[in-house]
């Protein structure tokens, strides 16, 4: 059970900030994912960044966040946004992020909603909390600087998905980045970050001590074996995620010029025509809408059945926890011409991890086994470690506070930055980094 008691329960402080910033993590300080954090000075000025849940089994929720004004939300990934609803319903908090953050978020929350009412999980928000969220966003577009008591702040894009940003806040003392999820390289829908200058780097680590493959070598590897699996009378079953990573697979598959019939069927069709509806946000918007219309959007029963027939399948959800994959597997998993092909992480205990490690599933509460071939590609939008190392580089702060990643492996992320001048900072949830 999940209980959330109004400032009963917080890990945040309540003695002032006296000088210096005080940085606070919520959730998300030792862990991927769960991210939640307060800076505040000693004027008082305070801005909770993101505040999300980990859709583990159970999922893990942040620290109670303590009374805030403002959030600013770097994108509408569960696990950076899906606890916005309860700031809303019980601090009357404004949300502030890009308009394609806004635009996604009431789909994020209801899937949300929905999920943990078919798992049994409790949310510590409900449908009210989500409709006064809905109505609580502040856009802004990047570059354009708001202020915020004593701060100002801007965004700028995170390469991570579209419409995701970086934040820059300035104080009186310090001029601060929190990255969010970034990538520095580019994607098939979106150019990568850019550095900033800066005194405070708050940096995700999801990917310390590890390299991504060359992008373009893993993207011909992947059409590749698309391409092997449709020549000996299979299909190729695309569990994605349904935001950003279904429309990067789409998208691949499009440019690559092959004649697929390439089936999309899942939530990530709602959230392609939100990016449509927004095309600032885009690399190339009309190359985007040109995939997405040649890919058969499945709409119906009768399309998912046509859909069995297709060369690939794309659809949610990403890790095997439902969704409609659950449904193509029931009817392809005895066919050893089919394809499963991963290409985003498959957390513990989930239904893709399971698969990839016994070759069985649970479907429809029963676990089966599955015939397909099983592969894996690395199309992860987070920066691997030398892009992290080189763009910490670039900002030059003299403080950087390693978040979201596994505390085994930031410290190698750690000691890479410490050798180039830096200070490291290694935060634990409810415990504060304190900054001069």
């Amino acid at each position: 059970m999940v209980l959330y008691t109004p400032g009963r329960t917080s890990s945040y402080p309540d003695e002032p900030v006296k000088s210096g910033i005080r940085i606070h993590f919520l959730g998300g300080g030792n862990e991927v994912g769960n991210v939640g954090v307060v800076l505040e000075d000693q004027t008082a000025t305070r801005l909770l960044i993101d505040y999300g849940l980990a859709p583990s089994r159970p999922p893990r929720y942040p620290s109670e966040a303590p009374p805030i004004g403002d959030a600013i939300f770097t994108h509408t990934h569960i696990d950076h946004i899906g606890m916005a609803p309860w700031l809303v319903g019980n601090h009357d908090t404004n949300l502030h992020g890009t308009t394609l953050t806004a635009a996604l978020s009431g789909m994020m929350w209801k899937d949300t909603y929905k999920v943990s009412s078919i798992e049994g999980y409790p949310l510590p928000w409900d449908r009210r909390d989500e409709d006064y969220a809905k109505d609580a966003w502040k856009t802004h577009a990047y570059h354009e600087w708001a202020q915020h008591d004593n701060w100002r702040w801007q965004l700028h894009p995170a390469g991570h998905v579209p419409g995701a940003a970086m934040i820059e806040i300035e104080t009186p003392t310090h001029r601060i980045l929190h990255t969010g999820d970034i990538d520095t390289r580019d994607s098939p829908n979106t150019l990568g970050a850019k550095p900033i200058e800066c005194d405070i780097l708050l940096l995700e680590s999801t990917y310390a001590g590890n390299e991504h493959p060359n992008r373009a070598d893993e993207e011909a590897r992947f059409i590749a074996k698309v391409v092997e699996v449709v020549e000996r009378g299979g299909i190729a079953i695309i569990p994605a995620f349904a935001s950003g990573r279904g429309q990067d697979v789409l998208k691949i598959l499009h440019d690559s010029g092959l004649d697929l019939n390439v089936h999309y069927d899942g939530m990530g069709k709602a959230i392609s025509q939100q990016w449509l509806n927004h095309p600032e946000h885009l690399r190339d918007a009309d190359s985007f809408e040109a995939a997405f219309k040649w890919s058969r959007r499945v709409r119906s029963k009768s399309d998912r059945k046509r859909a069995l027939e297709a060369d690939v399948i794309i659809t949610t959800s990403g890790m095997l926890d439902g969704g409609p994959i659950l449904w193509y597997l029931n009817r392809l998993r005895t066919d050893n011409r089919c394809a499963i092909l991963f290409t985003g992480y498959q957390a513990e205990k989930s239904g893709g991890r399971k698969l990839i490690e016994t070759g069985r599933i649970p479907i429809y509460g029963h676990t089966v086994d599955v015939a397909c071939e099983i592969d894996r590609f690395d199309l992860s939008n987070h920066a691997g470690h030398t892009e992290l190392v080189n763009f910490a580089e670039a900002c030059n702060p003299k403080h950087v506070v390693l978040f979201h990643g596994d505390p085994e492996t930031r410290p190698i992320l750690g000691e890479a930055l410490e050798a180039k001048g830096m200070t490291v900072h290694y935060p634990n949830n409810g415990e504060n980094v304190h900054i001069q």
